[in-house]
């Protein structure tokens, strides 16, 4: 029978023992999601999607060794692995919603009606979206460390207020573009057979989601290691996990 261990027995990495079944039901539902993203794109030749495929993965990654840490607590890597993945993955997620904006946008001939110019927008919330990513997936690992900790925390934050910030005002420039086309509608809107007023929909329910799920991880980092967030693994499943695996569906039922 598993027990709860420290690493070098001295610093209890986890305050529980992470639920085996819980672990293993979403390495399957992210497996799963990983593999239909992966065939879309090769059916659609959406390229623009592959972040998005690898932001599965890396869910995928991160709850298969935290079904791995319900046997081996105390151990570091399996601890690091499994933080770093599941805090990293919806920045790959939102990298493709942006570029999908971008896509919407150019397929309407609406360039014109967008608070930034076109061929900037997908560079600069990417590139706002990597530097998120790098300093949320950089630090993740100073959080296993009792003396680096805080230190690790702190940076982690950073990255999330990156994340928030870009997301809302992401959402600021979708609202906008929008409420523009509505008053000036082009002639591509109403010809055009794509589905770009659903696919707005869609980039809505998700960046909703993942600005919710940031705002989780922004409280339970405040509240550092031995606050009520990390010591009750339900939070984890409630704010983050089931609300990401949504986005997969969302994105799947409504691809762009």
């Amino acid at each position: 029978m598993a027990v709860l261990e420290a690493y070098k027995g001295v610093y209890f990495l986890w305050k529980f023992l992470p639920s085996q079944a819980a672990s293993i039901t979403f390495v399957v539902l992210f497996l799963s999601g990983t593999v239909v993203h992966s065939w879309s794109i090769y059916s659609y030749r959406s390229w623009f999607c592959i972040p998005f495929a690898i932001g599965c993965l890396c869910e995928f990654v991160g709850y298969t060794t935290r079904a791995v840490a319900y046997n081996r607590t105390g151990d570091i890597g399996t601890y690091i692995i499994q933080i770093s993945f599941t805090v990293i993955a919806p920045a790959f997620f939102a990298a493709s919603i942006y570029m999908t904006l971008s896509r919407i946008i150019r397929c309407v001939k609406g360039e014109h009606l967008s608070v930034i110019r076109t061929s900037r927008l997908t560079k600069t919330f990417v590139i706002g979206d990597l530097l998120s990513l790098g300093v949320q997936g950089g630090a993740s690992s100073l959080t296993s460390n009792e003396d680096t900790a805080k230190i690790g925390e702190d940076i982690v934050l950073a990255g999330l207020f990156i994340q928030l910030v870009l997301l809302g005002f992401f959402l600021v420039i979708t609202i906008t573009f929008q409420r523009r086309l509505t008053k000036q509608p082009t002639t591509e809107s109403h010809t055009t057979n794509a589905l770009w007023r659903r696919t707005l929909y869609m980039i809505y329910a998700s960046s909703v989601l993942i600005f919710a799920r940031s705002i989780f991880r922004v409280v339970e980092y405040i509240q550092g290691h031995d606050g009520y967030s990390l010591g009750h693994e339900w939070t984890l499943y409630v704010f983050d996990t089931a609300p990401m695996f949504i986005v997969m569906v969302i994105f799947w039922v409504w691809y762009p």
